[in-house]
């Protein structure tokens, strides 16, 4: 009997604005090339953002902060983006908006210690015992589940694992046969179990299995060597924030039984998490990695949040801090007070600050180009140009928003490239911002006022 296979659903796949993103394109003298690593113009911005990756990588950031000040759509993020980048996979990068602190949840100073504390990391050692190989033998003992006799689940379990210079068999407990069963784990597959915790990893199928799968999502891999008892050693980034939440449930700080939720942390938690953490990077079984802290939206945060940070930078545990803004001269939320970017004199003397310039025409046309490979959709020469004119005339971003809509557009057309028309009629139909007031201006007497 033949056996039908039917694709039953797409991998879901988002592409963010940023996900094209690899680094700031630079070259070994940080000289910045003219499109590279996802990032296009902005040469200005990009070195100087590669002399703070030098200086972070250095540790000679500490106590100081970055302003990316520049009109909207100039790819301030993308840079801060860029320097996470750089920096590396296992730093933390934590992106928020201003607008996040205030929340009915928690006072906006915990929000803000919250995000800084998730934006650094402790990288660290551990040697555990393990036992490590390939399953050549599973059988469970089934018994009925209490709660539901016509279900069976394992008592036990008979495991043997072999390397390739040694074999042994295991009698397992319920729970660890369980742990076998969700994953999956069956005769050929190469496993790890932590004889502390218990806790199993599958680490794919082995080379030399005999039982092969044309269909599913695993790694092969070699058989172990050695004995299948061992010390390993394995190295993990856990942020301070997860090591505070951590002790504040097993203390009972947070999500009690019989308290009302709270998402705040004692300082007392932290002070006793700080201590720790020192106490391991002494003892040399971890090591503090900071992490790229980036508020967007700047201008949003009100003076008490200024002060508070100002303060906090100077703490020996603080992320790299970068603030981003398009505003020129504002005022400080909280006070009457006009200052630069609508941040105080005093922080402000403690950033470095990188500007960015609106694109040229070149430029946007490149980053469309980009954007649209990006999310796998092929644009006629005409359709890119008139894109482009589009950019250079409203907004870039507002360029970028219309490829979705134009790809969905050559959809209806049966066709799998973008065309003039299919860029026009997308205009027609969704405006920007300078059309939108328009429109405001048009109706006014018939909208609704405050």
């Amino acid at each position: 009997m033949a056996v039908e296979i039917r694709e039953i659903a797409q991998k879901f796949e988002r592409i963010s604005a940023h996900s094209h993103i690899r680094g700031l394109g630079l070259d070994e003298n940080l000289r910045a090339k003219d499109v590279a690593d996802g990032l296009v113009g902005q040469k200005k911005a990009r070195e100087a953002a590669g002399i703070i990756v030098r200086l972070i990588k250095e540790g000679k950031m500490a106590g100081r902060g970055i302003l990316i000040a520049g009109p909207p759509g100039t790819g301030k993020t993308a840079i801060a983006v860029a320097i996470s980048k750089e920096l590396g996979k296992d730093i933390p990068f934590v992106h928020v908006s201003a607008s996040e602190f205030y929340s009915t949840e928690m006072k906006k100073t915990e929000a803000l210690i919250q995000a800084m504390r998730k934006a650094i990391g402790v990288r660290i050692k551990e040697t555990r015992v393990v036992l490590e190989g390939e399953v050549v033998g599973l059988d469970y003992n089934m018994v009925p589940n209490p709660y539901n006799p016509t279900q069976k689940i394992p008592e036990s379990a008979t495991l043997t694992l072999a390397t390739t210079d040694e074999q042994k068999t295991f009698s397992v407990s319920g729970r660890l046969a369980l742990q076998f069963l969700y994953q999956g784990i069956e005769v050929g597959d190469v496993i790890v179990i932590d004889k502390e915790t218990g806790r199993v990893a599958k680490v794919g199928r082995s080379k030399r299995a005999k039982k092969k799968f044309d269909l599913g999502d695993y790694d092969l891999v070699d058989v172990p060597r050695g004995r299948i008892e061992k010390e390993k050693e394995f190295t993990y980034v856990i942020t301070l924030h997860d090591l505070d939440e951590a002790n504040a449930r097993r203390r009972g700080g947070i999500f009690s039984l019989f308290e009302p939720a709270s998402r705040e942390i004692d300082n007392e938690i932290r002070e006793a998490v700080d201590e720790q953490v020192k106490k391991w990077v002494e003892e040399g079984r971890a090591e503090l990695v900071p992490g790229v802290l980036f508020i967007d939206e700047t201008h949003l945060m009100d003076i008490e949040l200024f002060a508070f940070m100002n303060r906090a930078m100077e703490s020996e545990m603080a992320p790299i801090i970068i603030l981003a803004s398009n505003r020129g001269f504002a005022r400080i939320r909280g006070t009457d007070i006009v200052s630069p970017h609508g941040i105080p004199l005093d922080l402000l003397d403690r950033l470095l600050i990188i500007t960015t310039e609106p694109y040229s025409e070149d430029e946007i046309r490149t980053i469309i180009e980009i954007r649209a490979a990006e999310s796998g959709i092929m644009l006629s020469k005409e359709a890119l140009d008139k894109l482009t004119e589009l950019g250079v005339k409203n907004s870039l971003r507002y360029a970028i928003q219309l490829l979705a809509p134009a790809y969905e557009l050559a959809k209806l057309r049966n066709s799998g490239k973008v065309e003039l028309e299919d860029v026009e009629r997308a205009a027609s139909l969704f405006v920007d911002v300078g059309q939108s007031s328009e429109y405001l201006k048009k109706w006014e007497e018939k909208m609704l006022g405050l």
